[in-house]
């Protein structure tokens, strides 16, 4: 499945380019911008495991890094500075990972 089965790709694009510089990044702004805070829990669900990428039901630190990439091939890697932010952000239970609950939590605050 790509990202492109629950989102326009207009809006990725959009979303992508609106974040081209690093320390740019920002989730509120990019979960709005491809309207994922729009999408109903199962199209949530569906982003949350194309995320999870090894498939742990968490999506963890070096996951998130790669975050931009799952959504657009080119898309360059977030920095350290993002990456952090943004496990802070969805990290409810401080366990060092953000689950489907915490992810579905994120996106509906955006």
């Amino acid at each position: 499945m790509a990202t492109t089965d629950v989102l326009a790709a207009s809006d990725i694009s959009t979303a992508i380019n609106a974040c081209i510089a690093k320390d740019s990044f920002s989730l509120k702004t990019f979960f709005a911008t491809v309207g994922l805070s729009k999408k109903s829990p199962a199209e949530i669900e569906k982003v949350f495991k194309m995320l999870d990428q090894d498939k742990s039901g968490f999506i963890e630190q070096d996951e998130l890094q790669l975050f931009l990439q799952n959504f657009s091939k080119g898309a360059r890697a977030l920095t350290a500075a993002e990456t952090k932010a943004f496990l802070m952000a969805g990290d409810m239970d401080g366990d060092g990972k953000i689950g489907w609950e915490e992810f579905s939590a994120l996106v509906n605050a955006s």
